[in-house]
């Protein structure tokens, strides 16, 4: 339930703080007072979004802070809106994005303004709210329906994509087989262009590179005295005079080290020098080859690796060309039993959907009866559409017969805006009950009512006040009278600012107030025993 709101610079509030309570609370003011604001102020903490145009004139943000209580665990709300347009949220000081907090409030509270009225007469809107009765049971099947949807897309776009492409593919295949074929014979090896090109260029040069190898080896290991003698000499001088000294015995080991490494390089050398054997014909061919994988390159990729990932594709392709009929028989296997599985998700919903509307019209209609309508009969109509969508194969319309001998109609050509009321009114008693929302707020649930109408609608909201808080702005004293706790809404101004503020009436205030909504300014004592006595009747 919500137990306290904050509202600081919004709209023509300046300051202002309500607490509520468990039970019915009504709002009350004169027209412009600023009563909606409030409410409004109430859906912007819910998760509403909001603009600039909230911020009181001067100020610099607007700030809404709700406490409220959800299982049992108290919650912080509280929304910023800066006149420069920025907007944060934060739940117990943390703060949340917009969706995060609307996934909270919704489970707090349930908003209720004209608009609900008029989505009600919208068919389109009907299956909706049928779902939101048993919504557990319903929104699984629901699940099941878009899967199998889902599934049924696929397989549907797949299938229609290939018969669209049977003859562009076929005029594709012979180019891709081209392709393909080219480069299978081709027998590429990832690297083999950077050997070949090394190859060829150790080809090109292999007279400089054989008469400079020949020298340096010849320098190391074959003149006399080589380069090798002469360390090989140096190292044994060394050596005998490593015993003496511990730095003398270091140079002697690198020179040894030096020495053992020019012996494994002169051996590679020797290797290098022996395999240099100058062969125009393996110069042609490195040459020849080098350049069919260029020209390779030149279709298909700039690597080796990039064309033979090209050649897996085309290659994929081909198979599915190549397997054209084999791939349309499977796909249309699949569609037929994605579809199949589709039509029996969908009739289990339908079956669900039927069930909870005729439990739903008999408790509208026993809700009716309640709220003045003796002779209303209500009736969920569900009507199967033409083909599966991802809601399901269900058209739902409600229908209406709010006098004896009238026939039922759809409930857009019947109900008038005080019956529109009272109708989403039993609707939302149902409904809240299933989703256990523990508050609900009405704002103008009294439009098009008066009289002895608008005294049931006082004491029905009564009713629902035993398992749910309610929170109900009214302009009629037959429903005000029924509160368990009265607030007044009323503006002030000064010579250049305009506030409104809300406070909580005790009983003699509560009685004024009503006496006011009786008879308008002129209070006479008249009006108050009224008031005094509506407000016992609405008790007793």
């Amino acid at each position: 339930m919500i137990q306290h709101i904050s509202i600081r610079n919004f709209a023509i509030i300046e300051n202002t703080e309500v607490d509520f309570e468990e039970g019915l609370n009504i709002i009350t003011g004169e027209t412009g007072a600023g009563k909606s604001i409030v409410i409004e102020a109430v859906s912007l903490a819910l998760g509403s979004r909001a603009d600039s145009s909230y911020v009181r004139n001067g100020a610099n943000k607007a700030v809404i802070q709700l406490v409220g209580e959800l299982d049992g665990e108290e919650i912080v709300i509280t929304r910023e809106i800066s006149a420069a347009g920025k907007n944060l949220c934060r739940l117990n000081d943390e703060i949340v994005t917009l969706g995060q907090l609307n996934l909270i409030s919704r489970k707090l509270a349930d908003i209720h303004g004209q608009y609900d009225n008029q989505s009600l007469l919208n068919p389109d809107n009907h299956i909706t709210l049928i779902d939101s009765y048993r919504h557990e049971t319903v929104d699984m099947l629901k699940e099941a329906v878009q899967r199998d949807f889902e599934i049924y897309s696929q397989a549907r776009t797949q299938l229609a994509r290939l018969l669209a492409s049977e003859k562009e593919n076929l005029r594709k295949m012979d180019f891709l087989r081209y392709e393909a074929d080219e480069i299978e014979k081709a027998n590429l090896i990832p690297g083999e262009d950077q050997e070949l090109e090394d190859r060829i260029s150790l080809l090109q040069n292999s007279e400089k590179i054989f008469e400079s190898v020949e020298k340096a080896y010849g320098a190391l290991f074959e003149q006399t005295p080589s380069a090798m003698d002469g360390i090989r000499s140096s190292m044994r001088s060394v050596e005998e005079i490593s015993g003496f000294s511990s730095e003398i015995a270091s140079l002697g080991q690198e020179i040894s080290d030096v020495y053992y490494q020019l012996d494994d390089i002169s051996h590679r050398l020797r290797e290098i020098r022996e395999s240099l054997t100058f062969n125009p014909g393996e110069l042609d061919a490195a040459i020849t080859r080098l350049s069919q994988i260029d020209g390779l390159k030149k279709k298909y990729g700039d690597t080796i690796e990039e064309i033979l990932e090209y050649y897996e594709k085309i290659s994929s392709q081909l198979n599915v060309f190549e397997n054209y009929d084999e791939h349309k028989v499977r796909l249309e296997k699949e569609l037929k039993q994605s579809a199949h599985a589709l039509r029996l998700s969908c009739a289990a919903l339908t079956e669900a959907r039927k069930i909870s509307a005729a439990e739903l019209s008999e408790k509208i209609q026993a809700e009716l009866v309640d709220l003045n309508f003796a002779d209303a009969k209500l009736d969920i109509q569900i009507l199967p559409l033409d083909k599966p969508t991802e809601n399901g194969m269900d058209q739902v319309e409600i229908l209406i017969s709010t006098n004896r001998g009238e026939l039922m109609k759809p409930l857009v050509r019947v109900a008038s805006g005080g019956e529109m009321s009272r109708i989403m009114l039993a609707f939302k008693n149902i409904i809240s009950s299933c989703d256990e929302i523990p508050t609900l707020i009405f704002d103008e649930i009294d439009t098009g009512i008066s009289g002895i109408t608008a005294s049931i609608v006082g004491r029905k909201l009564k009713e629902i006040s035993r398992h749910h808080q309610i929170i109900c702005i009214t302009h009629l004293p037959q429903i005000a009278a029924c509160g368990d706790y009265n607030y007044r809404i009323y503006k002030e101004s000064d010579d250049t600012s305009t506030f409104t503020t809300v406070e909580r009436l005790d009983g003699e205030q509560q009685i004024r107030e009503i006496a006011r909504l009786l008879g308008g300014d002129h209070i006479t004592e008249t009006t108050l025993r009224s008031a005094h006595e509506l407000i016992e009747s609405a008790h007793c």
